[in-house]
C-alpha cells in the first residue's frame, strides 16, 4: 500500500456498511477501533513487546530480527482498522454467534473498500489473541479481535481474481433441474 491515507468520510462509510451486517438477536456485537498516524508505533511497540513476552527465556540475539519484523507490521498501511466481537451480554446470545455476525461486518467492510478503490487486508495473527494488545486497545478479556484491517490505497494494480468454480464447491440435494 501506498502512504497515502483514506479520508475520515471513507473510513466512515466503511464503518457504515460493517454495521448493516446481519447478527443473531440483533445485538450488534461489533465495536471499531481506528488507529494511523503515532498510535499505529505505539500499537507496533506493544505487539513486539507482547511478542518478546510470548517468547520466554528465547536469547534477544536470536529473535532481535523476528521482534523487529512485529513492530513494523502495523506501519504496513497508512490506516488499521481493529474490528471488535463482544462477549455476549444476553444470555441466550452465543459467542460464537457474535464472532460470525462481526465477521460478517468484516466482509461487508472489505466489499465497500473495493468499491472506493482502496485496498484492504484482513490480518490477524497472534497479537490478535494477545492479553497485552487487547489491554493497550482498550478491549475487555472477554472480547475478540476478528480482525486487523489494513486499510490504504493500492500500490500496485489489482490481479484479477479467479475463484474456485462453484460446481467443486456445492452440493444440492432435493433439487430437480
Amino acid at each position: 500500500m501506498t502512504d497515502q491515507m483514506p479520508t475520515r468520510q471513507q473510513i466512515e462509510y466503511i464503518l457504515e456498511a460493517a454495521t448493516h451486517a446481519p447478527n443473531h438477536h440483533r445485538v450488534e456485537p461489533w465495536k471499531f477501533i481506528v488507529l494511523a498516524g503515532e498510535a499505529r508505533i505505539e500499537l507496533g511497540q506493544i505487539m513486539q513487546d507482547a511478542l518478546l513476552s510470548r517468547m520466554g527465556d528465547v536469547p534477544l540475539t536470536q529473535v532481535q530480527s523476528q521482534l523487529e519484523q512485529e513492530e513494523r507490521k502495523p506501519l504496513r498501511a497508512p490506516v488499521i482498522i481493529a474490528v471488535i466481537s463482544e462477549f455476549p451480554r444476553l444470555e441466550y446470545a452465543l459467542d460464537i454467534e457474535n464472532v460470525e455476525a462481526t465477521s460478517a461486518a468484516v466482509q461487508n467492510m472489505l466489499l465497500v473498500t473495493e468499491e472506493l478503490g482502496l485496498a484492504a487486508i484482513w490480518r490477524t495473527g497472534e497479537a490478535a489473541y494477545d492479553d497485552q494488545v487487547k489491554h493497550w486497545l482498550g478491549v475487555e478479556p472477554e472480547d475478540h479481535i476478528v480482525a486487523f484491517i489494513y486499510l490504504g490505497y493500492p500500490a500496485i494494480p489489482r490481479l484479477e481474481r479467479r475463484p474456485t468454480p462453484i460446481e467443486s464447491k456445492t452440493t444440492w440435494y432435493g433439487w430437480e433441474g
